[in-house]
């Protein structure tokens, strides 16, 4: 594993969210958890779900994992959503590897269940 991912957490260890709070265009604020971070190829990327306190409005979201270039200007980082379709396909696909493997997911039987749908 690279160096700049972010170590995803196994079953049975303790866990403690690393949340996020995004403030967008309308000046709205939203939290996100970070699930993973890591690189590829050039750019860093961040995988969130919508974070609520409550664990009941928790289990009513259909929790939508949404993928975050980090950028950097002028020393400051920033976060922006992944919009071109190659890029999402293929940071998308790393974290769900990643995940996969740490959560033990068969990938073709998940795939599988989505076509079925």
């Amino acid at each position: 594993m690279d160096a700049t991912n972010k170590p995803l957490d196994g079953p049975g260890e303790e866990y403690e969210p690393d949340i996020l709070t995004l403030e967008d265009e309308d000046g709205h604020e939203h939290m996100f958890e970070v699930i993973d971070a890591a690189s590829l190829g050039d750019n860093r990327y961040l995988a969130v779900v919508p974070y609520f306190e409550n664990a009941k409005d928790r289990l009513a979201e259909d929790a939508e994992m949404l993928i975050m270039r980090v950028g950097e200007e002028d020393g400051e980082e920033y976060l922006d959503i992944v919009e071109d379709e190659s890029e999402l396909q293929g940071a998308g696909q790393m974290f769900m590897n990643r995940l996969s493997e740490v959560y033990n997911i068969d990938l073709d039987e998940l795939e599988k269940q989505f076509k079925d749908e």
